[in-house]
């Protein structure tokens, strides 16, 4: 299926990593350091770990590298290696990525074994997806982000795992392992001053409405193919928000549709495709019949009916005003289905 990616930006933050500090790897100096994480008690050290050991996140929400960004990181780690480390879990005899994925498919590319990482030992999955989605802010503006991967952001804030402390923790923790020699890393960043609590306050975070900041939780309930066909622009944003109110099986059907057939979802495909679920009726023909312009939108709306002269005629007077004949059917209406 042709794509329909938009130009990405160019490397920022934690993806320019390389010809820092004069070549100094950050890694000497944090691999004897003590490393205490005050908020949530985990065991974590820095240290060197084989690449086929790590998995990526489960449900990773945000897109990889390709093209000419990807080959400028390959080439970038050829000459300078990976001189931040990545972050991840232990997760029995895996270790699964939490912040680095771009950099560990980098490495790979650029023929290495070995990767520095900072490893948690005891990490829940709400915390882990705090890193996943903190990291990824950071690296870029939320503005830059595809649909997806805002809406992921935004459910992420309006969840109620979310902590405002939790958050400056870890920001305080990514931003040591990017500038180990600034003694300022540790304060609040400017961006999280306050605690997100409603969308109401997400909406004022973001720069987005509150019906905006509404349309991307119900984005997020998506099933994954569907998102990325809305970022690839199968399906527009306010149709997608049409599309979230299927059930999953109906998703899967729909996306299957799409993918196979090269087809799209505007507006009106999207209003019929809910409207033949709220009657058990979507199976995949319909949907390809929706989609193809073959199925036509029936109004729900009350037929216009024309009585003739000769009907009506005998009942009424010839002098009898219009509101009087229309006061009388109407009770003659009521009187009969009261009866029906």
């Amino acid at each position: 299926m042709p794509g329909k990616d938009k130009p990405r930006p160019a490397l920022r933050a934690l993806d320019e990593l390389f010809e820092r500090n004069g070549g100094i790897n950050p890694i000497d100096e944090y691999q004897h350091t003590p490393i205490v994480n005050t908020l949530t008690k985990n065991k974590r050290y820095i240290t060197i770990i084989t690449l086929n050991q790590l998995t990526p996140f489960k449900g990773h929400p945000f897109r990889l590298y390709d093209g000419e960004r990807l080959d400028d990181m390959v080439a970038s780690v050829k000459v300078n290696g990976v001189l931040v480390p990545i972050i991840v879990r232990r997760l029995g005899d895996i270790l699964e990525i939490l912040s680095g994925h771009n950099r560990v498919e980098a490495s790979k590319l650029a023929g290495l074994v070995n990767i520095p990482a900072l490893i948690y030992d005891d990490l829940s999955d709400d915390d882990a997806m705090v890193y996943v989605i903190e990291t990824n802010l950071i690296q870029r503006s939320f503005a830059d982000m595809a649909h997806s991967e805002k809406a992921a952001v935004l459910a992420m804030h309006h969840s109620k795992m979310f902590s405002q402390g939790k958050r400056n923790d870890i920001i305080k923790q990514i931003q040591m392992l990017e500038n180990p020699h600034d003694n300022e890393a540790g304060g609040t960043c400017a961006q999280v001053g306050h605690k997100l609590k409603s969308r109401e306050i997400l909406a004022d975070e973001y720069n987005l409405t509150r019906n905006t900041v509404a349309r991307y939780l119900r984005i997020n309930q998506l099933i994954p193919p569907l998102k990325s066909l809305i970022d690839n622009g199968y399906i527009s944003f306010i149709p997608a928000v049409t599309v979230s109110y299927l059930t999953e099986p109906e998703q899967i059907l729909l996306a299957e549709c799409i993918e196979h057939n090269d087809l799209s979802v505007d507006m009106k495909k999207a209003d019929m495709l809910r409207e033949f679920s709220q009657k058990n009726k979507l199976s995949a023909d319909d949907i390809i019949r929706i989609l193809s312009g073959e199925a036509k939108h029936k109004p729900n709306r009350t037929p216009t009916v024309k009585v003739k002269k000769a009907v009506y005629s005998k009942y009424f007077k010839p002098n009898q005003s219009a509101k009087e004949v229309e006061a009388i059917v109407e009770k003659a209406l009521h009187l009969y289905f009261q009866q029906q």
